[in-house]
């Protein structure tokens, strides 16, 4: 396991500029968000937009990493998208609450690791808002929730279940692509793949619905602002479309 999140660096901006905190509501179609990020990754490049945080869901539908193996495409019950954005196969759907992250990391701090590690601080001190403990694991981007009501693994290992997925892509240092947060999210649709290509018995994903928490999509995007302005800085506003 790696350092505590406190231990970890900020990735607040030297010039303290504010961030766009998006909100939409229906869901958006896949290909429509990739157009929208996109554009505006160019918009930030370029220094004529300012840096996004969008929070949304999508109809059911797969995505494949750059990394993404055709074997792990078991049932292909729902759309599949290729993407540019590091990792394999995941799930999005309701009940997910995705989160684009694009952020100018030359103001921040350029290094992908690292940037990693801050996205899954930040999801880990939201989640401690509801009581969940989630942690980060060495070789296993994202963020788990150990699970001692399953059965350990065939050499004993504790069992555990990610919860939040990440996958990002950066062009002239800016960020796109994020995380995806399982609230509600119906969980056997995780069963069309093999999740970020990890097929150990003692591992899988959960939500915060399947951990007992009860909390709407409005009560974690409060936790996830909250969390958010600790890490990376102030937002400017909130946007939310209906």
């Amino acid at each position: 396991m790696l350092d505590e999140p406190a231990a970890l660096p900020t990735f607040l901006r030297e010039d303290a500029a504010a961030i766009e905190w998006r909100i939409t509501g229906p869901a958006v179609p896949y290909p429509d968000a990739v157009r929208e990020m996109e554009a505006r990754v160019a918009a930030i490049a370029e220094g004529a937009a300012p840096e996004l945080i969008w929070l949304l869901e999508h109809p059911p539908l797969y995505t494949a990493g750059r990394s993404a193996q055709d074997a792990d495409l078991k049932d292909p019950r729902f759309p599949v998208y290729k993407t540019g954005r590091g990792g394999q196969f995941t799930y999005h759907g309701p009940g997910q609450r995705v989160i684009y992250t694009l952020l100018d990391l030359n103001y921040r701090r350029p290094d992908l690791r690292v940037f990693v590690c801050a996205l899954e601080n930040w999801i880990i001190r939201a989640l401690a808002t509801f009581g969940v403990k989630g942690e980060r694991r060495n070789g296993r981007i994202g963020v788990w929730v150990v699970r001692p009501d399953k059965p350990c693994g065939f050499n004993s290992e504790a069992a555990e279940d990610k919860i939040a997925a990440i996958g990002i892509r950066v062009r002239r240092w800016v960020s796109f692509h994020g995380i995806a947060l399982n609230v509600a999210t119906d969980l056997s649709h995780f069963r069309g793949i093999v999740p970020c290509g990890i097929a150990e018995s003692h591992l899988g994903v959960t939500s915060l619905r399947d951990l007992g928490v009860d909390a709407s999509m409005v009560e974690v995007d409060a936790a996830l602002r909250q969390a958010f302005e600790l890490a990376f800085g102030p937002v400017g506003w909130n946007y939310s479309s209906s």
